[in-house]
């Protein structure tokens, strides 16, 4: 590690507010990515007749795990399954929540909504369904979407402002222009102009968003080739007859990076804050999709229940707060009056 990367580590260290918010986000994000083996209606592993079953991974019909079930799908929650199983000896191994995102959670006892209870830990929302199956499930899907978001927008927004600020003139003349128009297009017009013709799913919506949020980090990196181009290096490479490709990538970038990744996790939240708001406002992911947002719209729809609410406020700002901690310590570590340690 060069000494430059080791005071920018020690900074962000420093930084012990960003420093344990990163810790904690990814523990809930790996956690998340096995949701299927923390939340599902399908248990882990199944012992039935000395055969070995594994539901989480593979489907089974009632005929493959019982002689005189049906050759349909194995409902594991049906009573008669159940009891087939364990008259035989048999024995199954359920996750921590034994609901994925869609299932229905029988007799309740009451009405859906249904309060947290030892069952239910967050409760369920108005299809009865789990509250924190979904949670999980949304929380997922939610920061994989703004990953995705985020990384590939980045990669279009920097080579953008790369090519307006390495060349310059006409070219900078006219890309400004076009991103002037493209950035005043109405884009919740557009959206539901493209929600009433077609039903928008994870990918539509990416590559939707994608569309317009690229010029978040244009400007940026457009303003440090501006002022890379003309430094004494750069012009002696170009003298030397280093090509215009191995210019930006290799002798300006670096330095453009530095802005550029400043700005990236308060990216993400913005990420993961749009989806959250499409999927509140109806134009997000399809309906029954596991979505932050479609949580905090039932807990606007059904007032009686303030657990939807709540729990739908406390993980999206939870998430946001955790990734705007993040980008404080990014801003600091990459801030070259910062001395090791966080002084300066």
């Amino acid at each position: 590690m060069t000494p430059l990367n080791a005071r920018r580590l020690a900074n962000f260290r420093a930084n012990r507010r960003g420093w344990w918010s990163l810790w904690i986000f990814a523990a809930l994000f790996l956690v998340t990515l096995f949701a299927e083996f923390i939340a599902n209606d399908r248990p882990l592993v199944a012992h039935v007749d000395g055969h070995w079953f594994v539901p989480v991974l593979t489907d089974y019909a009632e005929s493959d795990i019982l002689p005189d079930g049906l050759p349909t799908e194995a409902d594991w929650h049906d009573p008669e399954l159940v009891r087939g199983i364990a008259g035989r000896g048999g024995w199954m191994l359920w996750p921590a929540i034994p609901y994925s995102y869609a299932t229905v959670v029988r007799d309740l006892g009451q009405p859906a909504p249904s309060p947290p209870s030892a069952r239910n830990w967050l409760g369920t929302d108005d299809q009865a369904r789990d509250v924190l199956a979904r949670v999980i499930y949304g929380f997922r899907i939610s920061v994989l979407f703004g990953f995705t978001l985020t990384i590939a927008g980045s990669v279009l927004g920097i080579a953008a402002g790369a090519v307006q600020g390495f060349y310059g003139g006409a070219v900078d003349l006219l890309f400004q222009r076009f991103i002037e128009i493209w950035s005043g297009m109405p884009q919740l017009f557009l959206l539901i102009i493209l929600a009433s013709i077609i039903q928008p799913s994870f990918w539509i919506l990416l590559a939707f968003l994608l569309a317009f949020s690229w010029m978040g980090l244009t400007g940026v990196v457009r303003a440090e080739f501006l002022r890379g181009r003309n430094l004494d290096y750069v012009r002696a490479a170009r003298a030397l007859g280093v090509s215009d490709t191995r210019l930006m990538a290799r002798h300006i970038l670096p330095n453009a990076m530095v802005a550029t990744l400043t700005f990236l996790p308060f990216t993400l939240s913005g990420s993961v804050t749009i989806l959250a708001s499409l999927d509140f406002l109806g134009f997000g992911l399809p309906p029954g999709s596991p979505s932050l947002g479609e949580l905090l719209s039932q807990g606007k729809n059904n007032l009686q229940a303030p657990w939807l609410a709540f729990t739908g406020f406390v993980v999206l700002g939870g998430v946001l707060t955790l990734l705007i901690f993040v980008g404080e310590a990014v801003r600091d570590a990459l801030d070259p009056r910062k001395l090791p340690g966080g002084g300066r």
